[in-house]
């Protein structure tokens, strides 16, 4: 399986995927730190995450999948949401929550 086919197959088959680097009990950057506590702060449970940092495959074919070129990158039921300004706004808005509880 090639790596677009590997993303591709993680987004649709898990409702919350987080690209992100390090794991949610030890985020290795702020960013994706960030994310990890605005989904606990929406009570999210079993999220799949994926570490980039321990794929160099994945970490640049997320990139090319979503043509988005920051991590974290967060899907929700297959889709792309956004990094972590984008989902710190949504957040903020209530949006996010909707989201996920939809």
């Amino acid at each position: 399986m090639d790596v677009q086919e590997l993303i591709k197959q993680q987004v649709t088959s898990n409702p919350i995927v987080l690209y992100m680097k390090g794991t949610p009990g030890a985020p290795q950057c702020g960013f994706s730190a960030n994310v990890v506590q605005i989904l606990k702060a929406c009570g999210v449970t079993g999220l799949f995450s994926v570490d980039v940092l321990s794929d160099p495959e994945i970490r640049q074919g997320i990139k090319e999948y979503s043509d988005w070129p920051t991590i974290p990158q967060l899907y929700v039921n297959g889709n792309f949401i956004g990094g972590s300004d984008i989902i710190s706004e949504m957040y903020r808005s209530g949006d996010l929550q909707k989201l996920l509880n939809s």
